[in-house]
């Protein structure tokens, strides 16, 4: 298991305005914004707070939902980053706009990443993260239910992939769409795949002696699962203000 801290900086305006709109563009590009909420006669910053971002506050249409969702979503998305510019995969970013209810999470396996030798890798390889978020409340194992749920990606890890394809292709990117094809067939095309178990969770809960108890016993895939927990001052805190900023920068 690796233990990450994770620091940022309230007081950076520029670099939070950056890091709200690559928030923001998961959800929604910004090149199609506009061509969503004005035929609604809507603002960008309402269709997003309606649309898009899962609400901040259970009261909220009746959504007990959307706290939690907001907390999932941010842990999923700075694990993409992690894998993306840490340990150089491509994770692509597709799987948030396309959200029906945006208070509740996406289907399948949270993250992908891929590694190609077209891309500078030693050799194709696919990486798949389970991610769970504990940022407020009492100290839980987070990181145990991970270590649960990731043994569901070798049933669930075809389809996700098929969605992630289609849906690159959808928005346009039909070159990173094939390259996705390069990993549906392991039988004939066969590649290193590895499988991981993330735990994001806010210092005011962490608990080192909780997560030692972790067990990956009984996990399938035990022998190739990595093991990650982010930890970080008042997370829950800076997810509401990057919502907040991304909507009212958008």
């Amino acid at each position: 298991m690796k233990i990450y801290d994770f620091s940022y900086n309230l007081g950076d305006p520029k670099t939070i305005s950056e890091w709200a709109k690559h928030f923001r563009n998961h959800y929604c590009r910004d090149i199609e914004i506009d061509s969503l909420c004005t035929p609604m006669k809507i603002s960008r910053k309402t269709y997003l707070e309606t649309y898009k971002f899962p609400v901040k506050k259970a009261a909220q249409k009746g959504q007990k939902t959307g706290p939690a969702t907001r907390a999932g979503d941010f842990a999923e998305i700075l694990v993409s980053d992690f894998l993306t510019y840490r340990l150089n995969y491509w994770v692509p970013r597709v799987r948030y706009s396309f959200k029906t209810n945006p208070n509740s999470s996406d289907q399948g396996s949270d993250v992908v990443g891929m590694r190609l030798v077209q891309f500078g890798a030693v050799k194709d390889e696919l990486i798949v993260y389970e991610v769970k978020a504990k940022l407020t409340g009492v100290p839980m194992n987070r990181l145990q239910d991970a270590v649960d749920h990731s043994d569901k990606d070798q049933f669930r890890l075809a389809e996700s992939l098929n969605a992630i394809r289609q849906r690159l292709k959808w928005t346009g990117f039909t070159e990173d769409s094939d390259r996705v094809i390069r990993f549906q067939n392991p039988d004939d095309n066969p590649y290193p795949l590895r499988y991981g178990a993330a735990a994001v969770v806010t210092q005011e809960v962490f608990n080192k002696g909780k997560l030692s108890l972790t067990s990956a016993i009984k996990h399938n895939n035990r022998d190739k699962l990595d093991l990650m927990v982010i930890r970080g001052a008042d997370m829950m805190n800076l997810v509401h203000h990057l919502y907040e900023k991304a909507a009212d920068e958008a």
